[in-house]
């Protein structure tokens, strides 16, 4: 392809063209000044202060170690590779036919030189240590099998590695081809092509994710529990919680104010004032206020056991160290106590001893019967920092669930993210939050802005409070495991602490950022009966996620509002379909639409049915069926207790109602269905209808006999539900003509 051009290119033995380059200047980052900029000819790049990194890479991704490939030729190779990647544009890239044209992310680069490096390896492990040029088509397969399975220590095959793993290790032969002409110490034969030129996904075989979301939702009954779970932490202890944060960072901060005092007295004349003394007086000021001692976490105390004292020496469960530090000493000396032991037990005696922190903690109403209950019992000062961050994890959880923010952008949120929330009518604010899109973006990404709810906005608002940084600008989640946390959360909830206050165990099953946005989008797209109804306003959501949209178009937003969409299509295909199927097994809709619906069944059912005829070997599957139902379900909404097929904006009760006759969408709020032309009534709607009359009936018996205004309206509600009862009842006996 480019014969009379390789002349241009280097050959082995040549000197590297990217000797004493700048690596930072070459690939365009941006260091900050002062700072030590990598160099080609050193064996670790550290790209650790490059500006605009994304906060979700990890530190092990942004140091490039090239010494653990040992073959001197090897490592050179993989440098320049490396650097090839990240400067498609240098002069000694650009001519390559085959080399890449974008530059590559630092992350992505990191992870070529891991397979590029296991790959090296595994030659020196089969011998071929004397060339490049010994690598063809069956060590190509040879590498590609062998990263395919997983294997147990004894070498046995366990399990399959991902497409991903496949596909990595396929890109290493290949991109050693497409850049061979660049290598000056070692390159593979002109005359390899691996895999006969097929891409490094193909070999892989890897899937199409275009058509398919793989990620799934939260269970139900996992994100039930969850979700009130952290709720329940972010409103009732929440501000508590940022109380006792306060609380254990003055804690530490007179813990190190004391011990620098007694570093800068070392070596100097003792203090006129005993020691001795100051615990005194101390001690009488804890009988005074009848505060009790601190508590020793029950770990030291079996450090004390250990070390000689009496399990039932009653100062063995005493913090001295903590005393002394409140005393103003930097801690208790073994000398003292000889002194102190009388006083100590006698105060030890009076006002006894507890944990230092969360003492006298106020009532909160419990989760599960509103009975008053201290928001948390006595804790160590682990325990303190343990709980703090449990509610810190609940104001994640709450946030990534409602917002609908990818990981990536959670990480970028700041100290100072939020926006003054906008009143725009009484009644109706706007909440935003700004951060950073990551995902698909050049390095520093593009800040963005995300219309949320109140309980994501003050989901952000708590962990502010709650961060120990609180300047203008501060990362305020930074990287974060969630997987971990989340496990620590649930164990919380699902211990002696979480039960106490009510809250329902959580079930084991997998909770991950990416699941929860996924389950934000179906929940949205298959309202009414999502699971976050029931906590959350679903409405609010969906409004405030469609405003996020309008206001950016194209932004953070939009792709999930397009996935929504997407899955509200999907979900009233399969809806119509099920009807369909319904209709055709004898159980026909009801309502005032139910005839309409009906007749245009019957012509889908005519249509199919000409098609078998004159093609016996046409089969009527449900794609046949959903490509005829497609343009009903464009316009099918669904309701709390109906189906309303929005066909023509003229018929619709609820826009004569409102006097909005020309809108494009139905108001379901309200839709009355019992009277609606274009509304019907199903079989999954008839517990909705059933349960409401149980409860009207109910409302009756308890109006007084001079209520009967009261009484006719109700009754009047009350015989239409059994009315619709009994007509999905008939119809679901029915038979279609």
């Amino acid at each position: 392809m480019t014969t009379a051009g390789t002349a241009a290119f280097h050959s082995v033995g040549d000197e590297s063209p990217f000797g004493g380059a700048d690596i930072c200047r070459e690939a365009g980052f941006d260091l900050p000044a002062g700072t030590r900029r990598p160099i080609f000819d050193d064996d670790l790049w550290d790209f650790t202060d490059v500006i605009g990194l994304p906060v979700q890479m990890p530190l092990h991704q942004r140091r490039f170690g090239f010494t653990a490939i040992t073959d001197p030729r090897w490592r050179l190779v993989a440098k320049e590779l490396v650097l090839a990647l990240l400067a498609p544009r240098h002069p000694a890239v650009a001519p390559l036919p085959r080399a890449y044209r974008t530059a590559l992310h630092l992350r992505t680069c990191a992870g070529r030189l891991a397979e590029l490096s296991r790959f090296f390896h595994w030659l020196a492990d089969q011998g071929l240590t004397s060339s490049l040029t010994q690598v063809d088509a069956r060590c190509c397969e040879a590498y590609l099998a062998h990263r395919r399975y997983v294997l147990d220590e004894h070498g046995t095959v366990v399990g399959s590695q991902s497409p991903a793993v496949r596909r990595a290790a396929a890109l290493v032969p290949i991109d050693l081809v497409n850049y061979r002409e660049l290598f000056t110490a070692d390159r593979p034969s002109d005359d390899l092509v691996p895999w006969k030129g097929a891409t490094a996904s193909a070999v892989a075989e890897m899937p199409n994710g275009r058509d398919e979301n793989k990620t799934q939702p939260v269970e139900d009954s996992v994100l039930q529990p969850v979700l009130a779970a952290a709720l329940y932490l972010l409103s009732a202890l929440g501000p508590h919680a940022v109380t006792l944060a306060e609380d254990i960072r003055e804690a530490d901060r007179i813990g190190v104010r004391y011990a620098r005092k007694a570093s800068s007295r070392h070596g100097r004349k003792p203090p006129t004032q005993h020691p001795e003394a100051k615990i005194t007086a101390l001690l009488a000021e804890h009988e005074r206020t009848n505060d009790p001692l601190p508590l020793l976490p029950d770990r030291h105390v079996a450090d004390r056991i250990a070390k000689g004292w009496a399990a039932n020496d009653p100062l063995v469960h005493v913090s001295l160290d903590l005393l002394a530090r409140r005393a103003g000493l930097s801690q208790f000396s073994s000398r003292w106590l000889a002194t102190l032991r009388e006083p100590l037990e006698e105060s030890l005696a009076k006002v006894g001893a507890d944990r230092e922190f969360g003492r006298n903690a106020a009532s909160v109403a419990a989760a599960d019967d509103n009975e008053a209950v201290p928001w948390t019992l006595p804790l160590h000062r682990l325990q303190a920092v343990a709980l703090v961050g449990i509610v810190r994890t609940a104001a994640v959880i709450v946030l990534a669930a409602v917002s609908g923010m990818r990981s990536s952008e959670l990480m970028e949120l700041t100290v100072g993210c939020r926006r003054p929330p906008e009143e725009q009518a009484p009644g109706l604010t706007r909440y935003r939050l700004v951060s950073k899109v990551i995902k698909g973006q050049e390095l520093g990404g593009i800040v963005d802005e995300w219309v949320v709810i109140e309980p994501a906005y003050r989901a952000v608002e708590l962990i502010e409070q709650l961060h120990p940084d609180r300047r203008e600008g501060a990362t305020l989640l930074g990287r974060f495991a969630f997987d971990v946390r989340y496990r620590w959360f649930r164990n919380w909830v699902n211990s002696q602490a979480g039960q106490r206050l009510g809250l329902a165990p959580i079930p084991t099953g997998p909770v991950t950022l990416r699941r929860l946005r996924r389950t934000l989008a179906l929940e949205m797209a298959y309202r009414p009966g999502g699971v976050l109804a029931t906590k959350i306003h679903l409405k609010h959501i969906a409004v405030a996620t469609t405003e996020g949209y309008s206001s950016r178009p194209g932004g953070a937003q939009a792709e999930l509002l397009a996935e929504v969409n997407k899955h509200e299509s999907d979900r009233n295909l399969q809806l119509v379909l099920d009807e369909f199927r319904n209709y055709q097994q004898g159980s026909l809709p009801a309502g005032p639409g139910a005839r309409e619906l009906t007749t245009f069944f019957a012509s889908i059912d005519a249509q199919l049915d000409a098609v078998s005829a004159s093609a016996p070997k046409t089969q009527r599957n449900d794609r046949d069926v959903l490509n005829l139902l497609t343009k009903r379900a464009k316009v099918l909404h669904l309701g709390p207790a109906n189906y309303c097929w929005f066909t023509d904006p003229s018929r619709a009760l609820c826009l004569k109602l409102a006097g909005t006759p020309t809108a494009d969408r139905p108001l379901v709020g309200m839709c009355d269905s019992a009277r609606c032309p274009q509304a019907t009534h199903h079989s999954c709607h008839r517990p909705v209808w059933a349960e409401h009359a149980e409860r009207t009936e109910t409302f009756i018996g308890q109006l007084g006999t001079t209520r009967k205004i009261e009484r006719n309206r109700l009754q009047a509600d009350h015989d239409r539900a059994l009315r619709v009862v009994a007509e999905i009842d008939a119809a679901g006996q029915s038979q279609p003509e």
